[in-house]
This record gives C-alpha cells, sequence and structure tokens, in this order.
C-alpha cells in the first residue's frame, strides 16, 4: 500500500503539472489525490500504526483491546489532525493576508501603481513593474501581488508581445520576492511555521541571492524590448461615491497594513502564538481604521457599490485549496512510511546539500514548486546533519531553489498559472524568449547565495 499511495501521488502531479493540456484545475486534482491518499492509508491503518507509531498507539489503547474503530479514532486525532493544523495555520495566514489586501486596494491604496506605471519608455516601464512588484511580493502573498500587477499592466500595456514580456518578468520577480521573505510565500510561510527557518535570518541570507535574481533576469529582457511602449487609453479608476479617502488616509491604511504585516515576526518572537494569529491582529486593526475613514458609506449602504477583484479572489481561493490538498497528499506519503527510507538513502548518497537543492529546482520547473519544498521537508525534516537542522542554510537554499525552479517553466509555480491564464502564454514561446534569461538570471543567484553563506 505504500507504493500504492506514492503511485497515486506521482501521479496526481503528473495530472497537475499538465493542467495547461487537459484543462483540469490542478486544485481540484491535489484535493482529491490527497483525500484519496487518506482513504488508502486508513484501509491498511493498522500496519502503519504499529510501523510508524506502536508505543503513542499502545498508551492510547490504555489496555482496550485492538480494533479497526479504536486505529481510526487514533489516526484521526494524533496522525491526521497534526497534518490539519500544520495547514490551517498557513491558510488562516493567506486569508488574512488576502483580507488586508482587498481592504488596502478596494479604497485606493494601490492606485498609484497607475501613476507611477505609466510611460511610454519599456526599460522604466519593466524596472519600476519588477521593483515594485519585488517589494509588495516580499510583504503580500506574492499569488495576490501577481494578480494585482497583471491587471495593472493590462490596463496600461496595449501591445500583447509587449505584456507577454512584462508579465513573465512579473512572475519572476513576484517568486523572488516572495522567496525573500518568510511570509511572502507559501513555501517560506511553511517553513517558518515548521520551525525550520527564523525570519530574521532567513531574510539577511536570501536578500542578496533574490535581488540578483530578479535583478539579472530583468537585465537580461530589457534587451529585446521595443523602443516604446503602446499605452491603453488612459481611464483613471472610477470610485464615484465608493471611497471617502484622502491620499494620506490611503497612505496611513498602506502603512498600517506593510508595517503590520513586518511586525509579525517581532509578534511571534514576543508572543510565541502561531503567526496567523498576528496576521489576525493586523486585519482587525486594518478593518477598524477601514470602518472609522469609511462611515459614511457604512451608515448610507453604498459600500455595496466598492470595486471588488474576483479574479483575485478566485485565484487566491485556489491557490489555498492546492496547498491544502498538497499537504495531506504529502502527509499521507510521509505516515506511509516511504519518505523516512528514500531520506535516508538520499543523505547517504547526497551529503551536499546544495546537489539536493538543485535537484529538486529541477524538479519545480515541471511539478509545483509547493510541492516539491513539502517533499523536502518530508524528507529532511528530522536529519540531524547541521545545513539540514532547523535554522540550517540548507531551507534557505531549498526555498530560493524551488521558487526560481519554478520560475524556469511558468508551469512550476502558481504565479506563472495566473500569467497563463490572464495572458495566454504558451510554453513554446515562454522557453524561447524566457526560459535561458531566468536559468541565467538563477545560476547568479545561487552564485551569491553560495558566496555569502561561505563567508557569512
Amino acid at each position: 500500500m505504500e507504493i500504492g499511495i506514492l503511485t497515486l501521488f506521482l501521479l496526481g502531479l503528473v495530472v497537475m503539472a499538465t493542467e495547461i493540456i487537459h484543462h483540469i484545475n490542478k486544485a481540484a486534482v491535489a484535493m482529491f489525490v490527497g483525500v484519496v491518499c487518506w482513504v488508502l492509508y486508513i484501509c491498511y491503518g493498522t500496519d502503519f500504526v504499529l510501523a510508524q507509531h506502536e508505543a503513542v498507539f499502545f498508551t492510547f489503547l490504555n489496555g482496550t483491546p485492538l480494533n479497526s474503530s479504536l486505529v481510526k479514532d487514533f489516526i484521526a486525532e494524533h496522525i491526521f489532525f497534526k497534518y490539519f493544523l500544520d495547514a490551517a495555520s498557513v491558510v488562516f495566514f493567506l486569508l488574512a493576508t488576502l483580507s488586508i489586501t482587498e481592504v488596502l486596494d478596494n479604497n485606493g491604496c494601490f492606485d498609484f501603481l497607475h501613476v507611477w506605471l505609466r510611460t511610454r519608455s519599456p526599460r522604466r516601464f519593466l524596472w519600476t513593474v519588477v521593483g515594485l512588484t519585488f517589494v509588495l511580493s516580499a510583504n503580500f502573498d506574492n499569488l495576490t501581488v501577481i494578480c494585482l500587477m497583471l491587471a495593472v499592466m493590462h490596463s496600461i500595456v496595449a501591445d500583447e508581445r509587449s505584456r507577454l514580456r512584462f508579465g513573465s518578468v512579473i512572475v519572476v520577480a513576484a517568486n523572488s520576492g516572495g522567496a525573500f521573505t518568510a511570509i511572502g510565500d507559501v513555501s517560506s510561510l511553511t517553513l517558518w511555521n515548521q520551525g525550520l527557518i527564523t525570519p530574521t535570518h532567513y531574510s539577511m541570507i536570501m536578500v542578496l541571492p533574490c535581488l540578483v535574481a530578479a535583478g539579472v533576469t530583468t537585465l537580461l529582457v530589457q534587451q529585446s524590448l521595443p523602443t516604446h511602449v503602446r499605452l491603453v487609453r488612459s481611464i483613471p479608476p472610477f470610485r464615484g461615491n465608493d471611497s471617502t479617502l484622502n491620499l494620506w488616509q490611503r497612505a496611513l491604511m498602506l502603512l498600517v497594513g506593510i508595517g503590520g504585516l513586518w511586525f509579525i515576526p517581532t509578534y511571534h518572537r514576543i508572543t510565541h502564538l502561531p503567526s496567523f494569529s498576528g496576521a489576525l491582529c493586523v486585519l482587525g486593526v486594518l478593518w477598524i481604521v477601514n470602518e472609522f475613514y469609511n462611515h459614511k458609506l457604512l451608515s448610507s449602504g453604498l459600500m455595496a457599490g466598492k470595486r471588488s477583484p474576483i479574479a483575485l479572489q478566485y485565484q487566491t481561493l485556489q491557490n489555498i485549496l492546492l496547498f491544502v490538498g498538497l499537504t495531506l497528499s504529502v502527509s499521507a506519503v510521509c505516515e506511509s512510511g516511504l519518505l523516512p527510507c528514500i531520506a535516508t538513502w538520499a543523505t547517504q548518497h547526497g551529503k551536499d546539500y546544495y546537489l539536493v537543492g538543485i535537484i529538486a529546482g529541477a524538479a519545480s520547473m515541471v511539478f509545483n514548486n509547493v510541492a516539491m519544498l513539502l517533499l523536502n521537508v518530508g524528507f529532511f525534516a528530522s536529519n540531524t546533519a547541521v545545513p539540514f537542522q532547523p535554522g540550517g542554510n540548507f531551507w534557505p537554499w531549498l526555498s530560493y531553489t524551488t521558487a526560481m525552479g519554478g520560475s524556469l517553466l511558468f508551469i512550476g509555480t502558481t504565479a506563472g498559472y495566473a500569467l497563463w491564464r490572464m495572458e495566454g502564454v504558451g510554453i513554446r514561446w515562454y522557453v524561447r524568449h524566457i526560459f535561458v534569461k531566468v536559468l541565467i538570471g538563477a545560476v547568479a543567484g545561487g552564485a551569491v547565495f553560495a558566496l555569502t553563506t561561505y563567508i557569512f
């Protein structure tokens, strides 16, 4: 049955990786595979429990005769629930950051993007959009940011081919910016929740590699840009009576949102409470400020007319469901006992953690980068070697390689799939025009990572 669970998981990865061909949503596949893997696990639950949790299980029985019902209760309460809590903490954090982004966007706090990005100079537009995407992705969920930035780009740039190039670099900037902080991406957030990284050390070790990777890729892409950008006819964002906020009020709300998110690691270090509780606190404060500023709209019933970016919500909710499905499926594979065996073999034959990260990054190019990171967490989280210990260099390296590996082909990350859905980019075009540039940027960033970790 261990082989059956692993085979189902691998087949699910293949189906998710080929969504661009069969158009079956990978979030649906991930949820289905995750649940079925646990159903198969329960079918042979007694064997798995006795092999992996014998001592704890007999303590749970407390002399009660063994039966299948008790085995299922033990699996639900002591095994499955642990993984459910890990996934739920990430989901609550993502829901909080999504809601924060919604509040800020609905109050026009991102309207400055249209002003700063409106230019006929392709190089100025490219570097500005990359810088803004990198900074925003470091603070908010990178899929949320990619949807926002692609929507802004689409409302400014009229030429379809230019949008494909700009959008591809936006994906790289979002992935590298999200990998820069512990709160910027599902992968780094998972490592933080698992206790494998600390936010400050992680950001310090990742800032230069991520900046170099995004900067080198942007520098290479700008060589193939046209002489000028063909702009969409200027249409200012319609607001009518949907907001009463002036410029300084919007700036204050943006400061509360971003500043609060940056305070979450400090909040976690002081209280030792889960990170999502800090995100919910920030959301609560921002929500109060929002209702204070918009009290006239709240009392008049005009709030029903406020904008709501449905595409952003749809993509982010898919990302959340995808993460839940991947967590369930990987946890079932872990509990089957196969991952520890594979991890032992991998440790004996691949002691260089740089090589392990490169292999994970190469696999992320085709398969989902979050799945590759979760698998490696299952492989090496219990490894006692120094690079694999909590706070070791392997975990930032793994986050970097999976983020940049997923950017080599846009099908490797959910941000890339957002580009495919919103702009219709094709794999053949992406490989011809973007692949090599991203690869060079990733290698340059990887070299900087190795150099900085060696020195410091």
